[in-house]
């Protein structure tokens, strides 16, 4: 008679559910290290390539231990150019406008903290504010006390910022498709988590570029929407504001957008001359709420609606944002005339 095994035995022989876990989660554990470690190291190689392949094409300052780059060009009444979020001096670049402005005036252009070829040291929240003060700081360095200031996108809000800050040097602001009342912009949130701490240094170095690859076109349809990509916009480098590190500023941006929004209630204070313009089917930025409205809250404004025109007006209405600049030049010098 074969003997029958005891319940004990088979509870030995048989294995138990917890023990059959516990290698697959370390095989999938495993894979999914090695994934990230991967995409990390691809990230970093691709990012140097970007770099080497794009070498800075101006000169540098040092503005309070923050190495800042910068594009001049022409002479005469100094104009500033500051950049959105995830862009950097090519932009302006590619589209003519520095070209175009240098002309006539003394064009400087900066690759704003942690774009294009500047330093974002991490033990600074760079707040619009904060970077109004690093602005101020270097165009002292270069030698200059009165300047028009002109800001797309978040770059409208440094702009404001500097005026603010410092009414003595903006001769004259021109505000491009900014953003300036606090909104609800589900979007915007989750584009900041890049800048988390800990998860967002690993999203920013492993999915988030890759991620953003995949996107870019749907991005550029929609910042360029209605109108279609321009080719000058071929000569804007991709692989730079793919780097993660310009990915992770970029993310900071987007999560400082609305609380700076919230704060700045000061528009009124204003009192250069100020052109706001925007284009009218902007799919990004709401130019009734934004646009229109600081319009409002500041009288002397003058409001330019861009129709056909999307957020990149500097690209797909380039001679209409240096007109924007003009008025401003020349409103700022009648009113230095008059005084």
């Amino acid at each position: 008679m074969t003997p029958v095994p005891s319940l004990k035995r088979l509870r030995q022989a048989v294995p138990s559910q917890s023990s059959r876990k516990a290698p697959s989660l370390f095989v999938a554990s495993a894979i999914a290290l090695t994934t990230l470690a991967l995409a990390a190291a691809v990230n970093r190689h691709l990012a140097n390539k970007a770099e080497r392949d794009n070498p800075p094409a101006g000169s540098f300052l040092d503005v309070n231990g923050v190495r800042l780059h910068y594009v001049e060009r022409g002479t005469g009444d100094a104009v500033v150019f500051l950049h959105g979020n995830g862009s950097m001096i090519q932009d302006f670049e590619s589209s003519g406008l520095i070209d175009l402005a240098a002309v006539d005036h003394r064009v400087i252009v900066f690759d704003r903290p942690g774009f294009g070829h500047s330093e974002r040291p991490r033990n600074v929240v760079w707040t619009p504010d904060t970077q109004a003060e690093l602005i101020d700081a270097a165009l002292a360095q270069l030698g200059v006390a009165n300047a028009v200031v002109l800001g797309h996108s978040w770059g409208a809000s440094v702009a404001v910022a500097i005026a603010l800050k410092y009414p003595s040097l903006v001769r004259g602001l021109v505000l491009a498709s900014g953003y300036y009342y606090p909104t609800a912009r589900p979007d915007v949130v989750a584009m900041g988590a890049p800048a988390l701490p800990i998860v967002g240094d690993i999203l920013s170095r492993t999915i988030s570029p890759l991620l953003s690859r995949v996107i870019w076109p749907l991005m550029l349809k929609k910042i360029f929407g209605p109108r279609s990509v321009p080719k000058k916009f071929g000569a804007f480098p991709k692989e730079l504001a793919l780097r993660p590190a310009q990915i992770r500023a970029s993310a900071a941006e987007s999560a400082l957008m609305i609380p700076d929004a919230m704060l700045r209630r000061q528009y009124e204070d204003l009192n250069m001359p100020i052109v706001i313009i925007a284009g009218e089917e902007d799919k990004l930025i709401d130019i009734e709420s934004q646009s229109a409205r600081l319009h409002a809250d500041i009288p002397q404004s003058r409001f330019y609606r861009l129709a056909g025109n999307g957020h990149m007006i500097q690209q797909t209405a380039t001679d209409q944002v240096m007109s924007a600049i003009k008025e401003v030049v020349n409103a700022s010098t009648q009113l230095a005339a008059a005084e």
